[in-house]
């Protein structure tokens, strides 16, 4: 009977696990409440072993079902992989590529890789979106785009392989004349909660309910880079910045760097992760491309 356990009642059963209910799997894999049930109750059967405890309101995973749910997320898992390493041996070249980039990611090395890009395929089309947060992740996971270039939200979702690009320096930033301009070594958080922060704000609700790198209560919410980098030249607050999009505002003195206490001695920076969905990885022109992102941020680091 074990040999007859199939991927469906594994992804039937993950997916209860997940979601905390039958009726909720059954959303969530478009059945009707009742065939999620039954599958479950037939690999219950085929196993022998009960994965569920139904006698409370919503079903409870047994210590059994808790041991056996990580296996049967690297069984789904590897096939998975098994799955898309041949499509993608079967499809060959993209007839186009769709790339999600993060607002944060250094544009010089964006353009740089895109140029070769163009040069390398030129008949293979590169359509091209920047945004923050969630918004990068997103089109990923609903298949919209084949490539995710994600950093400003630092949670990965599940469904998702990932690869390391690079690392994006960081700095912390007021204009000369806001008041935090003058102070003198690193800046509590009581004293930068007296301060509107601006932050970027996400297109999306993945990162609802959540905030990272926010250390005050007053905040700005700006759904642009850019409009940031205007609103941070123009004193309305203070905010994080990547270091090369900031740089000549130092050098001008239309910026200036500031130290915080939970940072000291300096503002951490954002890692640049490749991310994709674990069943639609890059084929070859993806592939290049991530290679020459990755090359590219290395010349840019060295510079």
């Amino acid at each position: 009977m074990l040999d007859g356990v199939s991927m469906d009642q594994l992804r039937t059963f993950i997916a209860a696990a997940d979601e905390g209910s039958f009726s909720a799997a059954g959303r969530r894999l478009r059945r009707a409440q009742s065939v999620v049930s039954q599958t479950l109750a037939n690999l219950e059967g085929q196993i022998d072993v009960q994965l569920f405890d139904r006698s409370a309101r919503y079903p409870q995973l047994t210590e059994a079902g808790i041991a056996l749910l990580a296996e049967a997320r690297r069984v789904v898992s590897g096939m998975d992989g098994f799955k898309a390493k041949a499509r993608t041996m079967a499809e060959g070249l993209e007839p186009e590529l769709s790339v999600v980039v993060d607002v944060m990611y250094p544009m010089e090395s964006l353009t740089t890789a895109v140029g070769l890009f163009r040069a390398a395929f030129p008949h293979t089309p590169l359509r091209l979106y920047v945004e923050a947060l969630g918004a990068v992740v997103q089109p990923v996971l609903k298949g919209s785009c084949r490539i995710g270039i994600m950093g400003s939200m630092p949670t990965v979702p599940e469904g998702v392989d990932t690869e390391k690009l690079l690392d994006v320096p960081m700095l912390t930033v007021v204009a000369p004349f806001h008041p935090l301009a003058n102070h003198k070594g690193p800046i509590s958080s009581a004293e930068l909660s007296q301060h509107v922060q601006l932050v970027l704000t996400d297109r999306t609700a993945m990162t609802e309910g959540k905030s990272f790198g926010v250390f005050s209560a007053l905040t700005w919410k700006l759904a642009d880079l850019g409009a940031k980098h205007a609103f941070l030249r123009a004193g309305f607050g203070w905010g994080h910045m990547p270091a090369a999009m900031v740089r000549a505002d130092l050098e001008a003195g239309a910026l200036v760097p500031i130290t915080l206490e939970m940072f000291h001695p300096k503002t951490p920076p954002i890692a640049m992760l490749a991310v994709y969905r674990k069943d639609m990885p890059p084929g070859p022109a993806g592939r290049w491309f991530l290679e020459q992102l990755r090359d590219a941020g290395q010349l840019s680091r060295r510079s």
